[in-house]
């Protein structure tokens, strides 16, 4: 009785020690932190909402986002505010690390948070809309700009002013670009904090109250609070990154150059498999991108020109059009886009510069074997001597390779140990020239 009196105590004691523990765990505060490093694309909407959800289902004090762009697309942009702003949580947008900036897409992000804040170094600003880049912008009528820019002005002006932000300012960063250090984006109400790092902005903010939807006031404790952070995951990160004007060109000349070479070497598999992968990537790719399809059939086009090259063999002509036309697409594909979304001129140079290459070493290789001579079959006696063994008024007999031909003479009279040259083959009878 007594041992079994001790396994109950040592039960209870342990018990008590996991609910105090518990207890303990669930009193300590936590928030969760997410990062943001490069456009505003729509992979990160997902990103944006999984962790808004998980901090939620954890009941954090914030989802705090550290944010670092220089832009990025309009919808991808509207719907992380969305999620922000319909948020059962606070949202911080921490401008970070030094030497960080939140421009044009990323100022609204960062106006629309419950609390907005940036580290030493960092700027914000230039917030004017360029859906149609810089190139595009004198075909714009001055009433579509106006309507472009007003919307956006409204915006940016809604999103300032539910948070008791400076709405004039914001304002002005559509209308004339302006942009702000963070020193004076403190001065001008524009954020709510500057901290130098992470827990120097857990302290700051810790016993603010913010106002989510429906009115609702909740104040934050934050200082001391535990720090999840909730990382992009692999696949979303490969997403993320494919999801760029470079890596999505580079994925279609890859897909380019293995289907031809799949098309010119019949068997080859691996080419094929490789351009397949890499063009299904590159349709992903450009469907999270703002395309110029006229770039994209240029493209087509230059494909097609090169193949009817190599088929058909037109010395270089079909060549020609094909680089014209690939450098043109390559160009203008993302043309009326941010410059955001642009191309590495060098890149577009050095892929020109590949696939003309290959081309002209499948070219010269095709035309070389076209001129060869064939080494097999009844060409392979054509141009080659045969030694006369009956004389030949004009049909006699000759010797060739060891065997007995019966050959017609085209003229004249050959006599036995003369040689000629074989013409043509009809059947088994050789038609020859006197050499």
């Amino acid at each position: 009785m007594t041992k079994i009196r001790r396994i109950t105590l040592a039960l209870v004691l342990l018990l008590l020690a996991l609910s105090l523990g518990s207890s303990v765990q669930a009193q300590t505060p936590h928030v969760e932190v997410i990062t943001i490093d490069g456009t505003i694309n729509p992979v990160l909407v997902g990103y944006v909402e999984r962790a808004i959800e998980q901090a939620e289902e954890t009941g954090a004090e914030a989802l705090i986002i550290q944010l670092d762009t220089p832009g990025g697309l309009d919808d991808a942009m509207r719907d992380i505010i969305k999620l922000i702003v319909n948020a059962r949580l606070p949202v911080v947008v921490y401008i970070s690390p030094s030497g960080a900036r939140a421009a044009s897409a990323g100022l609204y992000i960062t106006l629309s948070a419950h609390v907005a804040a940036m580290a030493t170094n960092t700027a914000t600003g230039a917030a004017t809309p360029i859906s149609l880049g810089e190139e595009g912008e004198a075909a714009v009528s001055d009433e579509l700009k106006a309507k472009m820019i007003n919307d956006a002005a409204a915006y940016i002006r809604s999103l300032a002013e539910s948070h008791g932000r400076n709405a004039d300012w914001a304002e002005r960063a559509v209308r004339e670009g302006v942009s702000v250090s963070e020193r004076e984006a403190l001065e001008l109400n524009v954020v709510d904090v500057v901290a130098p790092d992470l827990p120097s902005l857990l302290a700051a903010i810790d016993g603010r109250e913010v106002t989510l939807l429906n009115d609702l006031k909740v104040t934050l404790h934050t200082a001391g609070a535990v720090v999840n952070d909730i990382p992009m995951g692999t696949m979303t990160s490969f997403l993320y990154a494919i999801a760029d004007p470079n890596i999505a060109y580079i994925l279609l000349s890859i897909a380019t150059l293995g289907i031809m070479a799949e098309i010119f070497n019949p068997g080859l598999i691996f080419p094929g498999v490789v351009g397949g992968i890499c063009l299904l990537l590159a349709f992903f790719s450009l469907g999270m991108l703002p395309v110029n399809w006229a770039g994209i059939l240029l493209i087509v086009l230059a494909v097609g020109l090169f193949i009817g090259e190599v088929l058909t063999t037109t010395f270089g002509i079909f060549t020609a059009g094909g680089i014209v036309a690939l450098v043109i697409g390559s160009l203008i594909l993302f043309q009326g886009a941010s410059p955001v979304f642009k191309i590495n001129p060098w890149l577009i140079a050095t892929v020109t510069i590949i696939i003309a290459g290959t081309l002209t070493f499948i070219i010269q290789r095709a035309i070389k074997a076209h001129r060869k001579q064939a080494r097999t079959g009844r060409e392979e006696l054509i141009g080659k001597t045969a030694l006369v063994k009956v004389a030949l008024k004009p049909e006699g007999t000759v010797f060739f390779k060891g065997e007995r031909w019966t050959a017609v003479l085209d003229g004249g009279e050959a006599k036995p140990g003369e040689e000629v040259v074989i013409n043509s083959v009809d059947g088994l009878t050789l038609h020859v020239t006197k050499k």
